[in-house]
């Protein structure tokens, strides 16, 4: 069944009731503020089409952070409202909850045309899929629209439950149908050489993933902390390297199954001896006992940047090191300036991580699709599907 696009709804006078991602990372310090607003600006194109097809009021419902379904203030969406009203020019109302009697006061408010509900999952019904929760959210409007993809991975209510009350009214938003739509091409016949990018910390949280590029892709380029298993799973040194006894396990696995040998690992590395330590290169595959490896080196920047060069198809996932540390970005910027620098690939990046090595790369512009969903973007390369899409399509 196929998914129905918010461009073919009709809005007119209607109130609509929409799912959004606005999952955004926070500073430490008070006044809390937002550090990277890419998921909230990548939203806005849906908003501004509601607003176009005459919506009558906007209701709009996102998480934020993981407060177990209790409220905490450390979690509340307000600084999400005052950068939408700045953003949009316009007022965006904070309800003080989700479900309070309020909410109805806020619809009936004819110069209030946006209103935010306060954090869903500070309700606990939220993350246990509660037919009721979703019946309520359902009360407030006429028409329902997914554009939260980096949600659609979860059974909860207000993005799988709520499908129920809304059946032949629930639309995907713009960036649902951008999100599915880069990703399907990953899996439908993606030109070729097809090139994937794994990084980040644990193989177990990428062997899925990484099963499928097997199967999918030409080569497999292994940067980051998952390269240290791969390399001590083949007799290799690895230092005082992030490392399990699980993830050497999964490693020899996967490369006792990669038959056409389409797994590459660094060459060299930049190694420390901590985490603040000062950087050192550490030429060839071994790394001595007393250092930790940070980053791949410039051999293997050289050697990745190859594969890269000649790639048609390319999915990313995961820093080649510990890229937040000035020290050891060498290797993830140089693996983004060189995507960027191939105007004939289509580029898919995604996971929170390299979504903000490529922003900090200043190379955003030049990918094909950068993905707001981390473990969503995993999950829908792992199984072609996700509970939320499936719901929106089916109306469950």
């Amino acid at each position: 069944m196929q998914l129905k696009s918010i461009q073919d709804a009709d809005l007119k006078g209607k109130r609509v009731l929409v799912r959004f991602d606005f999952n955004v990372p926070l500073s430490k310090t008070e006044p809390r503020t937002i550090t990277d607003s890419s998921r909230i600006d990548q939203a806005i194109p849906t908003i501004k089409l509601m607003l176009e097809k005459g919506a009558s009021k906007i209701i709009m419902i996102s998480h934020l952070g993981r407060p177990d379904g209790q409220v905490n203030t450390k979690y509340s969406l307000e600084p999400v409202a005052q950068y939408l009203a700045d953003k949009l020019g316009t007022d965006v109302v904070l309800s003080e909850s989700a479900i309070d009697n309020g909410v109805k006061n806020l619809l009936h408010l004819p110069e209030t045309k946006l209103v935010l509900l306060e954090n869903i999952r500070f309700i606990a019904g939220e993350e246990k899929n509660e037919l009721a929760l979703a019946e309520k959210l359902a009360s407030y409007g006429d028409v329902y629209v997914n554009d939260a993809f980096g949600a659609a991975h979860r059974k909860h209510a207000s993005t799988h439950a709520i499908n129920a009350f809304f059946k032949n009214r629930a639309y995907a938003g713009l960036l649902m149908k951008k999100e599915i739509d880069s990703l399907s091409s990953l899996l439908d016949k993606p030109a070729k050489p097809f090139v994937a990018i794994i990084g980040g910390a644990k193989v177990s949280d990428k062997i899925k993933t990484i099963e499928k590029m097997m199967v999918m892709v030409d080569t497999i380029l292994i940067g980051g902390a998952m390269a240290y298993p791969f390399l001590k799973a083949k007799g290799a040194s690895i230092g005082k390297s992030l490392c399990s006894d699980e993830d050497v396990n999964l490693a020899k696995h996967l490369l006792a199954a990669d038959r056409g040998g389409k797994i590459k690992l660094p060459k060299d590395h930049i190694v420390s001896d901590s985490l603040e330590g000062a950087p050192a290169p550490c030429p060839g595959v071994s790394i001595p006992e007393h250092q930790i490896g940070l980053d791949i080196g410039s051999a293997t920047i050289a050697y990745y940047s190859d594969y890269i060069k000649t790639a048609k198809t390319i999915f990313w996932n995961g820093p080649m090191g510990l890229f937040e540390n000035k020290n050891f970005s060498k290797g993830t910027m140089s693996i983004a300036h060189a995507i960027a620098a191939n105007d004939k690939v289509f580029s898919v990046v995604g996971g929170g991580d390299s979504v903000a090595a490529v922003q900090q790369s200043g190379e955003a512009e030049k990918f094909s699709h950068v993905s707001t969903g981390g473990g969503a973007s995993l999950e829908y390369i792992e199984r072609g599907e996700l509970p939320g899409i499936q719901a929106l399509k089916l109306g469950v």
